[in-house]
């Protein structure tokens, strides 16, 4: 259920980085809707075409996310242990992780309709949470809710919360044990391996 959730983490995004320039609620708004007219109107996607849905995840995607303070979040207290080069080495395996993981979810979207709920901010806030609701045919709606700080680019996502359970802080308890196996470069190790495991199921996925 979280994998099909956090699809809309990816659908919610895939627009004009011009957009991110707007007030956080309305770009969440904006950008949902507009994307998801666009998963509609996909057939390739809509008929399971992941690699097509990865293309749009890392063109449209990505520039509204702030993947280094999210993996910092995930890591928690050993991010600063490691080196910088190390913690852009995590940065772009658990993007990567993100993102092969959660395209494949964007393909099984079936007509769910978001909720916007009522949003305030004080003028002044650079870290606001913008909440939303999926509602999904023959299910329970599911919260879901975006963690934003504003940047001199615009306003950029560092996490989400589906249904009370934090995206990064899903990751931590798993990452904090692959440290404590085999230190900062276990974990880039093990995320890497499965970053490898997931393209190779693509592969395989493809040519059949």
């Amino acid at each position: 259920m979280m994998k099909k959730i956090f699809a809309f983490l990816f659908a919610a995004f895939a627009a004009s980085s011009v957009v991110a320039q707007e007030a956080p609620d309305v770009l969440i708004r904006d950008v949902t809707e507009d994307v998801l007219e666009i998963i509609r109107r996909d057939k390739d996607i809509q008929g399971g075409n992941t690699q097509k849905a990865i293309e749009l995840v890392d063109k449209k995607v990505l520039p509204h996310f702030n993947f280094q303070h999210m993996t910092a979040l995930a890591v928690g207290k050993e991010w600063r242990k490691a080196t910088p080069h190390q913690q852009q080495q995590l940065t772009a395996e658990f993007k990567t992780l993100l993102v092969r993981t959660y395209s494949n979810a964007l393909t099984s979207y079936k007509n769910q309709k978001i909720v916007y709920k009522p949003f305030k901010m004080n003028a002044g806030d650079t870290d606001v949470l913008v909440r939303t609701e999926v509602l999904q045919p023959g299910s329970k709606p599911v919260q879901l809710d975006y963690s934003l700080e504003k940047q001199e680019s615009g306003w950029k996502v560092y996490d989400v919360v589906v249904a009370g359970i934090s995206l990064v802080t899903n990751y931590r308890e798993q990452f904090t044990q692959e440290i404590r196996n085999g230190g900062v470069d276990g974990l880039i190790a093990t995320v890497a391996a499965k970053n490898k495991s997931l393209e190779t199921n693509l592969v395989k996925v493809e040519k059949k």
